[in-house]
């Protein structure tokens, strides 16, 4: 008996002592990662061990996501909630080239840990990227992701168009909006030479007056008539001034319509989305890319592989306390980012794999494309090209 006891009490000690040295190895191991260099969940340590490394910095510094974007709003209110995290966004209504110049100049704490931009200017500025490949990898389409991991599509969308429905003709097409009942009522969402979505509604109207994706002088010339016949306004297309009266049609991703449409409505605005008649363009994913100098690195990937997650799970009004939850049984207990995205009008760049998997949540209703639709996607190149045009053409149209 005794020494049976003795050995038992020896084992426990033996397996105490191996517990804390194995405890005290994994945490030794873990504050040597280096998450500015991590390319994996593997190399970060695991779900658990990044969750603690982001929770420790504490703050996620994002560009340029307004709230009813794609639901970013409901994707950074769940992010934090879950995890903790306080998250600055820098400039919601900015453009793509905004962000990578914010990379480029700003001071270091200001500099984005994550950028969400159009594909030209992520490709065309891979070099100021951390490679880094989420757990999902296999599932983003081939066609639209770095192989080193620099950049990745995350969403799509396509443009619609966005109206006050107190207004006496509610448009269904790109030439309804040549009418003068539409006098300084059109506004578009920037200047198409910077902003993605702007330059995709200067390729939809390229296709609805005749023009291919490979050369968008009728879309350039088309806004230029609507300046000229006093319908288009200088205006920036933003939620402040859709609810000032400074316009009342701009041309909209789809998915920004659900949470656009939510907004109005609190502020006493009816506003509708269609997808004009006369043309369907379907842009290329917007892509996700972690900056090399992101201020905040571990924050950076939750960040990234929260947003690649397929989850079904809960959302911000309804997680409830985590406290005592690791890392990773907080992860897999929230929705995932593509699922919120869905949720938000957006096509997802996993969305065919989740559809194979049974894992997609249900897109909003009201959002169809016209029956018989033929559906473009401009090339990047056919994308570099226009934006060559409309450096040069553009400022003579946005001028007052």
């Amino acid at each position: 008996m005794r020494k049976r006891l003795f050995t038992g009490v020896l084992v426990a000690t033996m397996a105490a002592a191996s517990l804390v040295s194995t405890t005290a190895a994994s945490t030794a191991a873990t504050a040597k990662i280096d998450y500015s260099k991590c390319t994996s969940l593997v190399s970060c340590g695991g779900m658990d061990a990044l969750v603690k490394a982001a929770q420790k910095e504490g703050k996620l510094n994002v560009i340029t996501l307004p709230r009813d974007w794609a639901n970013y709003g409901e994707a950074m209110d769940l992010f934090s909630k879950a995890f903790g995290i306080k998250i600055t966004d820098d400039n919601p209504d900015g453009s793509s080239a905004y962000e990578i110049q914010t990379v480029k100049t700003a001071p270091a704490s200001k500099v984005p840990d994550a950028v969400d931009v159009g594909i030209t200017y992520g490709a065309d500025n891979s070099n100021l990227f951390a490679p880094y490949k989420v757990q999902n990898w296999k599932d983003i389409t081939p066609t639209y992701k770095d192989a080193s991991g620099r950049w990745y599509g995350d969403y799509a969308g396509v443009i619609a168009l966005s109206y006050d429905t107190s207004i006496a003709k509610a448009p269904t097409s790109f030439n309804d909006l040549k009418d003068p009942a539409f006098k300084n009522q059109v506004a578009i969402g920037g200047d198409p030479s910077g902003a993605q979505e702007a330059l995709m509604s200067v390729f939809a109207a390229n296709l609805a007056n005749g023009g291919t994706t490979a050369n968008a002088q009728n879309g350039i010339d088309y806004f230029k008539a609507l300046k000229d016949s006093g319908n288009f306004v200088t205006a920036l297309a933003n939620g402040q001034n859709f609810l000032a009266g400074a316009y009342k049609v701009s041309f909209s991703w789809s998915f920004n319509g659900p949470g656009a449409v939510a907004t109005a409505a609190k502020a006493g605005k009816t506003l509708k989305y269609v997808i004009p008649s006369d043309a369907v363009i379907k842009g290329t994913p917007y892509i996700m890319a972690i900056p090399f100098n992101a201020p905040h690195p571990a924050a950076a990937r939750l960040w990234t592989e929260f947003l690649y997650s397929e989850n079904k799970g809960k959302g911000s009004m309804n997680l409830g306390s985590v406290k005592g939850l690791t890392g990773s049984k907080i992860f897999s207990s929230i929705n995932g980012g593509q699922n919120i995205w869905i949720a938000g009008g957006a096509l997802p760049i996993e969305y065919d794999a989740m559809v194979a998997k049974g894992t997609n949540a249900a897109a909003p209703a009201g959002y169809a494309i016209p029956a018989g639709a033929k559906i473009v996607t401009p090339s990047p190149a056919d994308q570099d090209a226009a934006k060559a045009l409309l450096k040069a053409q553009w400022p003579a149209i946005a001028g007052n």
